[in-house]
């Protein structure tokens, strides 16, 4: 239990930096960057500490997968709740597609979420380095010789990664309008479902810049090989995620390519009758 408390105090603080932060600099939307820093260095940092408590508190400290995927969840949920759906690069990169979002700030956007997560990597490698429990001290010596997250072949990878975000993101965006009551707890489970369903593949993490703080920087496969699955793989899933929702890319083309749209208006059969009596 002492693990899971020190666990505890260090998802408190993170979660208190990025509230804090998002907070003091949601009345200024030009620094909206800033918020998409604060929403993805919560979400690497505490799913760092989950995949801790996965590959060491298991075999380590008694813990069953029951509490690893309670954990999580509650991770995820308590993210959804703070941050909503931000602090992936796929979600600003379709806005940017359906015309929402320009490119200057697009661009902002996703380059802070990678600073967030590779401040996220530098603090939680910090905190394992104080070895306040047996589980960090066991994590601390294997932080160097991690264990990569990609456990098939490239194409398996590519297709795991791209179907997991096709899914998400066409349940997304179905979801988007719903109220945050049920939308944020359902995209949790579905995010939680999905990465233990993938765990034996890729865990599915469906987005770029957690994945570049999860396993990017673990030996097995180069940074490329890295990229084509976690990078192309989930891009290829959000965009026919979106073309199948939307039947076309408004940014690319406004043309409707798989849905005919039928007019609002039709003239009444009576109108007719008179305008042909007249």
């Amino acid at each position: 239990m002492s693990g899971l408390n020190a666990s505890l105090g260090y998802f408190l603080a993170v979660v208190i930096f990025a509230a804090s932060v998002r907070t003091l600099l949601k009345k200024w939307p030009r620094f909206g960057f800033i918020l998409e820093f604060a929403s993805s260095f919560m979400l690497v940092a505490c799913w760092l500490e989950v995949q801790t408590i996965v590959e060491v508190g298991e075999w380590a400290g008694g813990l069953g997968p029951d509490v690893t995927l309670t954990i999580l969840f509650v991770v995820l949920l308590t993210h959804g709740v703070i941050c909503g759906v931000t602090g992936n690069p796929n979600v600003i990169l379709l806005k940017f597609l359906q015309l929402e979002a320009t490119t200057l700030p697009t661009l902002l956007s996703v380059a802070a979420q990678f600073l967030g997560a590779h401040v996220a990597l530098l603090v939680a490698g910090y905190y394992w380095s104080l070895e306040l429990t047996d589980m960090h001290m066991i994590k601390n010596l294997m932080a160097r010789e991690c264990s990569t997250s990609l456990l098939v072949s490239l194409l398996q990878g590519f297709f795991t990664e791209c179907v997991c975000a096709l899914i998400f993101h066409l349940i997304h965006l179905n979801l988007q309008r719903r109220h945050a009551l049920i939308r944020v707890p359902l995209m949790a489970v579905l995010l939680t479902f999905l990465s233990h369903t993938a765990r034996g593949y890729t865990s599915a993490f469906i987005n770029p810049s957690l994945a570049y703080g999860l396993t990017f920087h673990c030996s097995g496969f180069t940074f490329t090989e890295y990229a084509l699955v976690y990078w192309l793989g989930s891009l290829a899933g959000m965009i026919l995620a979106l073309l199948l929702h939307m039947g076309h890319i408004p940014r690319i083309f406004s043309k409707n390519l798989l849905y005919f749209q039928k007019t609002r208006f039709r003239v009444p059969k009576g109108d007719k009758g008179e305008k042909k009596k007249m």
